[in-house]
């Protein structure tokens, strides 16, 4: 039941965020982006999406594995 209201409430923010930012870009008006430039732009989002979420990663793997404890001891 957690787990579902939790997808619940994560996808409706998601909803909310995603329709704020088409409102802002609709509202700004005079901007014309072609295909290409919106695939660039959704490219480069889901690159630097993938990026932090590798980074956390290894922050996250190298704590656990107690790597960072071996930096801070010299």
């Amino acid at each position: 039941m957690k787990t579902l209201l939790l997808i619940l409430v994560l996808g409706g923010l998601l909803t909310v965020a995603v329709l704020g930012a088409t409102a802002v870009w609709n509202a700004i008006g005079g901007v014309e982006l072609s295909g290409h430039g919106l695939a660039a732009l959704v490219l480069g989002a889901l690159v630097s999406l993938a990026l932090g979420g590798g980074l956390m990663f290894l922050v996250f793997y190298s704590s656990r594995r107690g790597h960072d404890d071996d930096a801070a001891g010299r």
